[in-house]
């Protein structure tokens, strides 16, 4: 268990490192351009979560997010007690990977975010985002488990363009994305909304696609 928590943490930490580094990199370069820095920031989100789910994928499951490990609780798949230390290793975690994203890039340490991300539009995109992260992650479960690391990866650089809100996906790099005030932030008034409306998806989605694949979750 140990390791399997240190894995969550570590995993969630160089996500949320590449996350807001790649970001902070892209908007220096960009010269305003959005797009590109949105590029910048994307390519590299995409390519880290094959990475680290090929990495940490044996030892932990490699979650790195509690609206997973939601889905994994529900489907019995990890017991309550566990599951509760697997969210509290990745909020640390991410936090752990901002901080160090702001030491790499002579940041303030800390600097809670003023990006606003709200409103109905970004909900329903934090909800289709969520949904769709559990929809890839169980349907490759069922029939090409290997797969996984590749179509998650692919799903978020895509949903970084189609979703008004970038894809967040996942209440840990929500809170932590909270306390940089760089290109991937939020503003931590916002993150609340954000976290209920992602939750809400990872119910939805796995009882969805429980009634799809015919699978029964009781054991």
């Amino acid at each position: 268990m140990q390791r399997r928590l240190f894995a969550e943490w570590l995993g969630t930490l160089f996500l949320l490192a590449t996350v807001v580094g790649s970001g902070i990199m892209a908007e220096r370069l960009a010269g305003g351009n959005v797009a590109i820095a949105l590029l910048g920031n994307t390519i590299p989100t995409g390519a880290i979560l094959v990475v680290l789910i090929l990495v940490f994928g044996p030892i932990s499951g490699a979650h790195f997010n509690p609206a997973v490990t939601l889905t994994f609780w529900l489907r019995k798949e990890i017991k309550a007690n566990e599951a509760a230390l697997f969210v509290v290793f990745q909020i640390i975690g991410g936090i752990c990977g901002v901080l160090i994203a702001h030491l790499m890039f002579e940041n303030p340490l800390i600097d809670p975010s003023m990006k606003a991300r709200t409103g109905v539009s970004q909900w329903i995109s934090e909800f289709v985002a969520t949904f769709g992260l559990v929809a890839t992650i169980l349907g490759c479960l069922k029939t090409r488990p290997e797969s996984i690391p590749f179509a998650v990866g692919l799903y978020i650089t895509a949903a970084y363009w189609f979703t008004s809100s970038t894809s967040f996906a996942n209440p840990a790099v929500t809170i932590a994305r909270g306390f940089s005030n760089t290109f991937a932030g939020i503003d931590p008034s916002h993150v609340a909304a954000f976290i209920a409306v992602q939750l809400t998806a990872a119910v939805v989605a796995t009882f969805t696609f429980k009634w799809l694949l015919e699978e029964d979750f009781a054991k």
